[in-house]
């Protein structure tokens, strides 16, 4: 696009603050907002493309993404994982440190950040490490890794099992500000397991970790984050209960937020019937019935942001029986389809809930700048067609590795094109339309 101008028109705008949608036209000129309002003006030698039908939403914002570099570009890259966020309409990712070597350095958070200059079309932060290469047993360098920009510490894919370690990682967390966010889980309890226990873990024989597991250390690990001062981010919450503790000390005013992930509200343990390994996933999913608590926690406000906790993993990984295959799935390219489909188009939330907790919460929760759809602003947009579908081909999509319940299969609604300042990172809606 360039300096090109642009005129989108027809469509409608999707935000936070506003119920309904608001019939809008855009001018882009220069990677910003020359003019935002209806029926704007025609301009002489200045290309439009009709939007009718479609949503302009902020460019989404996904604070959980698994990218597997360095070590497993096998399974994704930062390259391949920044344009499968693209694919999804998502224009910045945070990165987690479970990579090998693990990021629990400044070092390494800087090649992170310096591979994703030069590969990445969009921004791509990163988190460090609560411990030394993810053991348990010994803090990592948190100001070096803070000094060179991480957003966040973690050990997401475990959690921190010694309880003073995790406390002194909160005091140093806090003295520079930094969210600490929290794998939840008591691994003596989960053990072997590889879905949610109950009865649909014993009817298949599948060995099973009990909802307890994560509630027991969600509540050890807002507690910690009350006696120091921290504030704690729980990640991926699975568990009705786990998210009814999490409102409790919120009430009480500690320092807390929390996030659910789109395939924890959509799917369930009765999903796993057939033993497909593209259901198994840690924390797991869980019951019909957190399927509906975790909905209305979202609706009410406990949970801050959406997130997908993308984890992609290699066809022969997934091919394994359900006990020996990895957990995690992919996300960036069905969220935003598959919430549509699931919720927004049966009238379960809006657009604004959506925008808020998948666009806005994340970027706040980082004080990084949120997306305006006002004259001058840069630009930073989706453009979604309710109307289409998305058919999930393995040629459509964009990660390295396929491992989602939507493979092959098709889902209402499709991401048509993004823009992110003079650059359109994708474009597929129809001139003709």
């Amino acid at each position: 696009m360039s300096d090109e101008a642009l005129i989108l028109r027809n469509g409608q705008l999707a935000q936070e603050d506003a119920p309904e949608l608001l019939d809008t036209d855009l001018m882009i000129e220069k990677g910003r907002l020359k003019a935002v309002g209806p029926k704007l003006p025609a301009v002489e030698g200045v290309a439009e493309i009709d939007c009718t039908g479609r949503i302009f939403l902020p460019g989404l914002f996904d604070v959980h993404v698994h990218l597997r570099e360095p070590g497993r570009e096998d399974k994704e890259t930062i390259a391949t994982g920044s344009e499968a966020a693209i694919n999804g309409g998502v224009t910045g990712i945070v990165a987690m440190p479970n990579c090998t070597p693990a990021i629990d350095s400044g070092g390494m958070v800087q090649s992170v950040l310096d591979i994703a200059s030069r590969e990445a079309r969009i921004p791509v932060l990163t988190t460090g490490c609560i411990t030394k290469g993810r053991l348990g047993q010994e803090l990592a360098n948190i100001g070096g890794m803070h000094a060179r920009g991480a957003v966040m510490i973690t050990d997401d894919g475990d959690p921190v099992g010694n309880h003073q370690i995790l406390r002194r990682a909160m005091e140093y967390a806090r003295e520079f500000d930094l969210i600490v966010a929290s794998h939840c889980e008591v691994k003596e309890l989960s053990g072997v397991g590889a879905m949610n226990e109950g009865e649909v873990s014993y009817r298949l024989g599948i060995p099973g970790i009990p909802a307890e597991s994560e509630e027991i250390c969600i509540s050890r690990d807002i507690r910690l984050a009350h006696l120091t001062g921290a504030h704690v981010h729980i990640q991926h919450v699975t568990s009705g209960e786990g998210m009814r503790i999490i409102e409790r000390f919120k009430e009480d005013g500690i320092k807390v937020t929390c996030e659910v992930s789109p395939h924890h509200l959509i799917f369930n343990e009765t999903h796993i019937e057939d033993y497909d390994t593209h259901y198994k996933m840690n924390p797991p999913l869980r019951t019909a019935e957190d399927n509906a608590i975790l909905l209305d926690g979202l609706k009410r406000g406990v949970f801050d942001v959406i997130a997908t906790d993308h984890a992609p993993h290699t066809d022969f990984e997934k091919q394994l029986d359900f006990a020996s295959a990895p957990f995690g799935i992919t996300g960036l390219e069905t969220a935003l389809p598959s919430l549509y489909q699931h919720f927004i188009k049966p009238g379960h939330f809006g657009w604004d809930l959506l925008v808020k907790r998948y666009a806005a919460e994340p970027r706040r929760l980082l004080g990084l700048d949120l997306v305006e759809f006002k004259e001058d602003a840069p630009v930073n947009l989706t453009l979604f067609n309710p109307e289409r579908e998305t058919h999930f081909t393995e040629d459509f999509m964009r990660s390295k590795s396929r491992n989602t319940p939507f493979l092959d299969k098709q889902v209402q609604g499709h991401v048509e094109m993004v823009i992110l300042g003079d650059q359109i990172l994708l474009d597929r809606i129809s001139r003709s339309s």
